[in-house]
């Protein structure tokens, strides 16, 4: 075992035996990654870290379900994923493909390399879908989610989550498209 790997052990233990301190310093040692799955969830960073915040209480609520298998940061971060999902449900107004104004102004950089986007511009991107296009967009494409997993988790048909992922894949490449017609309108 290295010496991060230890440290993360003793912390663990600690946290196990419910010490403020450890708890602490698990908190430094995830929140700043964690932040960064959260925010892929939301709109704005105050509705992150308020999920953050969350995620991190459920952990150490919860923190003797964790079974020693597979990694602790993933454990980690499928509760901040299911964290944000409670989030979603709570505030879940239906936001129908009418509603979404794919012509909003975005503040996006126009850094742009031989292969399109950069992951910042991307990730402000998806910030702009509907919260059940992106919900559904995050959990199959970046946290690797099934259809099924997805419809369960967030109580669609698996069919539902598969046609909002079209959806929000077809959201996204026509900003995607407006962003570069108005590239191309700047250096003509």
């Amino acid at each position: 075992m290295t010496t991060a790997d230890e440290r993360l052990q003793t912390i663990w233990e600690g946290c196990l035996r419910n010490e403020r301190k450890s708890q602490e310093q698990f908190y430094k040692l995830f929140a700043s990654r964690m932040l960064a799955v959260c925010m892929r969830y939301t709109t704005d960073k105050d509705e992150a870290q308020d999920i953050l915040q969350e995620g991190f209480i459920k952990i150490f609520r919860n923190i003797n379900n964790y079974r020693n298998e597979g990694s602790l940061e993933g454990w980690v971060r499928r509760i901040m994923v299911h964290a944000a999902i409670s989030r979603y449900r709570k505030l879940k107004p239906m936001v129908l493909v009418e509603d979404f104004s794919a012509d909003t102004e975005m503040p996006i950089s126009k850094a742009y390399n031989d292969n399109g986007l950069e992951a910042k511009d991307l990730m402000k991107l998806i910030q702009k879908l509907p919260k059940n296009y992106r919900s559904v967009f995050n959990m199959y494409a970046i946290e690797g989610y099934s259809h099924q997993e997805i419809g369960n988790s967030l109580g669609m048909s698996e069919l539902l989550s598969r046609t909002t992922l079209h959806r929000a894949r077809t959201a996204l490449k026509e900003m995607i498209g407006k962003l570069t017609m108005s590239e191309e309108h700047c250096y003509a």
